[in-house]
């Protein structure tokens, strides 16, 4: 790829770094203000309570993206990111400063809620607008490797966050860290949406929009009429995104709390596993891309399926009794290098199923839909099985979700080959080619 490519890939991957660091903080240092905002109690129902309010935020992720991928669809790519970032920043600042239960009761925890509500929004439409932006900013033949980013600047930002967290835990004592020290990630994390925001004002939009964007009816781009036209990629995108985004935040999000909250490993044990093994993970995702460019993106998206399916149950049962550091570093990363073979490529799988008029939406809504009832619950699941005495029902919940996945990954049509350009050209309804016709109507 060239220059221009790579500067494309570059500023659309910084913003979203800066994205998941708010989104995945909030998760990570909920342990220490879990405290803050609600009354004396039990420690797992204080974590369900932030885990509940994690969960709405996922809800909120619908409505961002109808309305982030309206606007990147109609406006532009560049249009949707400048505002997605915006938002995050604003919802950074409110959690920073949101006042603790003591001071303002329940008052505090409403100030969580809205923050939620508003980076759930923002996280809804940048999915999809950076998916989007960074496939068709790819050179021809290199949308795997491109898309791969993603992941990669979404892991970056989770390792950041994990890495401040690491360097507070080292620095403060654990007092500190429960009274004020947790709201240190928001402020930086609000510092950086405003940088990211000016790199955004100043991106250049994709060659595949500008020149496709007076091709296409302006009142057919980015509305609900015109994804319906392609509802069935549009069911597909649920459907092949369900086992993902489970397997994704159980190994991510979630893990760091399982390993200290279930497994018996201390807070900064198991934030050390996470930080290392999401390093790795992250080093992984341009391999695999770049590979899917070669073998296409079906063989990868079985491969996490078929590992997620007959793996969880053993890694999340040894996990549990770990024990130490090594044990669970290796568990974990053999954890993560199965669902590579999803988060490498997912990107650009749907955005290769839409054209480019209802591209950014068709990628935004139906995978909101998806994260909402899935991802965004994962936790609280999680915690609901844990609180309930059998934990070991969620393991087998992630890999029952994967195995729905594998049916679709198994039945559906390659996308490595599609022309952006010309995706549902002749027919938005019709499969392009002959094996398009193994789609199923799911």
């Amino acid at each position: 790829m060239g220059r221009e490519h790579w500067k494309k890939i570059w500023v659309g991957s910084a913003g979203n770094m800066v994205e998941w660091f708010d989104w995945f903080v909030y998760a990570s240092f909920a342990t220490y203000f879990a405290g803050a905002f609600f009354p004396e109690g039990n420690e797992t129902a204080k974590l369900m309570n932030t885990a509940g309010i994690f969960a709405v935020g996922f809800f909120m992720r619908p409505v961002g993206g109808w309305l982030l991928g309206r606007v990147g669809d109609r406006k532009g790519r560049k249009a949707a990111l400048t505002l997605t970032v915006t938002l995050m920043s604003a919802s950074a600042v409110l959690i920073a400063v949101a006042p603790t239960y003591s001071v303002a009761g329940y008052g505090g925890a409403a100030v969580l809620l809205v923050a939620r509500l508003l980076q759930g929004l923002s996280v809804g439409g940048e999915y999809a607008a950076s998916a989007t932006y960074l496939t068709e900013a790819s050179a021809p033949g290199r949308r795997g490797l491109a898309s791969s980013f993603q992941y990669v600047s979404m892991t970056v930002g989770q390792i950041l966050g994990l890495g401040l967290q690491i360097i507070l835990q080292r620095t403060m004592s654990d007092d500190a860290l429960h009274s004020w020290g947790w709201r240190i990630p928001f402020i930086i994390g609000a510092l950086g949406a405003a940088v990211v925001f000016y790199l955004r004002r100043n991106m250049l939009e994709t060659d595949v929009y500008e020149e496709d964007d007076e091709a296409t009816p302006e009142q057919e781009k980015g509305t609900i009429k015109g994804l319906l036209a392609h509802k069935r990629e549009a069911v597909l995108v649920i459907a092949l995104t369900m086992g993902g985004t489970v397997a994704y935040y159980t190994y991510t999000t979630y893990l760091t709390k399982y390993l200290s909250n279930s497994a018996g490993l201390s807070k900064q044990t198991a934030t050390l596993v996470s930080f290392c093994a999401l390093i790795v993970f992250a080093c992984l995702q341009p391999l695999a891309g770049a590979l899917s460019d070669r073998v296409g993106r079906r063989p990868l998206l079985i491969t996490f399926a078929l590992g997620s399916t007959f793996l969880t149950v053993p890694i999340m049962t040894l996990l549990q009794h770990a024990g130490s550091f090594w044990p669970a570093f290796g568990l974990s990363l053999l954890a993560l290098v199965v669902i590579t073979g999803y988060t490498s490529i997912n990107a650009c799988v749907k955005a290769e199923l839409f054209p480019t008029g209802v591209r950014a939406l068709g990628v935004a809504l139906p995978y909101a839909i998806a994260n909402a009832l899935f991802g965004g619950t994962a936790e609280y699941v999680a915690l609901w099985f844990k609180d309930a005495g059998v934990e070991s029902g969620y393991y087998w919940y992630v890999a029952g979700c994967a195995a729905v996945s594998l049916v679709v990954y198994l039945t559906m049509r390659e996308t490595r080959d599609i022309d952006l350009k010309s995706v549902g050209r002749a027919s938005p309804a019709a499969p392009s080619t002959p094996e398009a016709s193994r789609v199923p109507p799911a």
